[in-house]
Formats: structure tokens, sequence, C-alpha cells
């Protein structure tokens, strides 16, 4: 994995990232921002936060720590936090190897990230390290359609976007969360079965540990 190819890309995207997925949140995605992060609470990570879209819509309880393998995406990501007035941690980073201890997060957020960080299974499984035991894992991203014609042009729109850009089309977080051993809470999908939204809770430990970290409801 060619880790400074694309950190490159993501610096470069970041000046015109915020209007493009803003096409995309209003006609494809819909609240699904706010609906992820209104179900965190605690001490909250998300991963590949890129520009910070989604700290507006954190419950104001809310711990947050953000990480991306952007500085430029991070750069803009801190100039918002400081316009809501809202403190944030902003780290620099890569998702296949979160900077943090085992079990130091209540809740893991995701969204439209899984799609584009070339280990996606390392990054669920990190992301997974990184939660308590009880915690939530909230992704929202564009999955394999529930259509058959559908997925056929996401498997031709691959072909450009896998190499240019690294954007995969044809993913499904879902069953790498279940492998995982989460237990899936909710679960979404609309827009021929493009969007997928779901919540997920980590498992408690045999060895006693909460059922619920403090915090989480």
């Amino acid at each position: 994995m060619d880790q400074a190819r694309w950190q490159t890309y993501w610096d470069r995207k970041s000046a015109t990232y915020d209007a493009e997925i803003g096409v995309l949140d209003r006609r494809v995605f819909g609240d699904s921002r706010q609906w992820a992060c209104s179900q965190a609470s605690g001490e909250v990570l998300e991963v590949a936060v890129g520009t910070g879209l989604n700290l507006p819509h954190y419950p104001s309880g809310a711990t947050v720590t953000g990480l991306d393998l952007s500085e430029q995406m991070l750069g803009l990501a801190r100039t918002r936090a400081a316009d809501l007035g809202r403190e944030v941690t902003l780290r620099q980073g890569t998702a296949h190897a979160l900077p943090f201890d085992d079990g130091s997060f209540d809740t893991v957020v995701c969204t439209l990230g899984l799609c584009a960080i070339p280990d996606h299974e390392t990054a669920v499984a990190e992301m997974v390290r990184v939660l308590r035991p009880g915690g939530r894992l909230i992704l929202l991203d564009h999955v394999a359609s529930t259509s058959r014609l559908a997925r056929g042009v996401q498997w031709l729109v691959e072909r450009i976007t896998v190499p240019m850009a690294g954007e995969h089309f044809l993913r499904r977080p879902l069953h790498l969360v279940e492998a995982r051993g989460l237990v899936v809470e909710q679960q979404q999908r609309f827009k021929l079965g493009v969007v997928e939204r779901l919540v997920a809770r980590k498992p408690v430990s045999s060895s006693g540990d909460p059922a619920t970290p403090p915090g989480l409801p």
C-alpha cells in the first residue's frame, strides 16, 4: 500500500472535497451524517474525519477525537471545530494502525471512509480493537447494491475509480463487522441498497467487563 501516494491525493482533494461530497449528501445520503453522529456518546473516535463535516452533528456531551491521513483535511477540520466553538482532538494517522490503546473509546464512527481506505479489513479490525467492550461501532458508506444491474455498473465504475482514486463501490463492511463478532443492532439500506448504515455493539468479554461503558445508554 502506497500510503504517501494516498496522503498526497487527499491533501490535494481537500480543496474541493466539501463541495463535491455536499452534492452527494443532499442527493444520496440524506440525513445519514446526523443519524450516525446522534448515536455516538462518551469518548468518541471518528476514523477518516476528513474536513470535519460531521462535527456539527455530535451530541454536546460527546468527547470527540478525529483521525485522518491528510494533514490538509485536518487543517480544514481544525478551522471548522474552531468556528463551531467545539474542542476536538485531531490527529494525523492511518486507519491501518490506529495510534490508540485497546479499548480506548466508547464509540467509533466512520462515515464514507471505508470505501477509500486501501485495506478496509485491517481498518475494521483496528476500529474494533480500540472499542471498549459494550461500545458501539457506527458505520455509513456506499456498498454493493442489492440490484444486479446496479452492481454491474458499480463494477465498471471501479475499473476507473480504484486505480485513480482508491474508491471502491462493491465492498460490504457489514460482513467484516459480523466476522469480528459484533452484534448488529441497527442496519438500514436505501437507494437500491447502495447506501448502508449500521450500528453494532462490541460484545462484553467473559472477564466481567461492564455490559455498557460509562457514557453509553
